[in-house]
């Protein structure tokens, strides 16, 4: 492949991710839901063992800077979704719990996240399309982290 078509195809992802998100916040607020962050942070949560992780884990999994993740779970903890809890390992931080209402919540923004993951991307590419895609992102993100 080129470089032209790898540059390309960066700008392609960085242009494809910023108009899908916006185009999904859209959605999610004409339905009086919370934003996408919203539901990536309680989504991690939920997946995590006993519905908990610390700060920088959470921070790492959902793509957030430690301050705003901090102003998020802020918002967060006002609305009830998550909880802070002191954490036995070490007494200097603390976990993010999701609550019941966080649970809830989550399973009330999934179906009008997913119309659109299917509106937006689902229907514009093949099988096969998906599994390249995904693989080569894949690749790029485990190397960027170290791996």
């Amino acid at each position: 492949m080129s470089q032209d078509a790898k540059g390309h195809a960066w700008a392609m992802l960085l242009t494809a991710h910023a108009t899908l998100v916006e185009k999904i916040e859209a959605a999610l607020a004409e339905a009086g839901l919370p934003p996408l962050s919203w539901y990536d942070v309680l989504w991690e949560l939920e997946k995590a063992p006993e519905g908990k992780l610390r700060m920088h884990e959470l921070a790492r999994r959902v793509v957030l800077s430690r301050s705003n993740l901090t102003r998020l779970a802020d918002r967060l903890e006002r609305a009830r979704l998550i909880e802070r809890a002191d954490t036995a390992r070490d007494r200097r931080g603390y976990d993010c719990v999701i609550t019941r209402a966080g649970l809830a919540m989550r399973k009330k923004m999934w179906p009008a996240y997913k119309a659109q993951i299917e509106r937006l991307f689902s229907r514009h590419v093949t099988v096969e399309e998906a599994r390249v895609i995904g693989d080569a992102l894949a690749r790029a993100a485990k190397a960027a982290r170290g791996g």
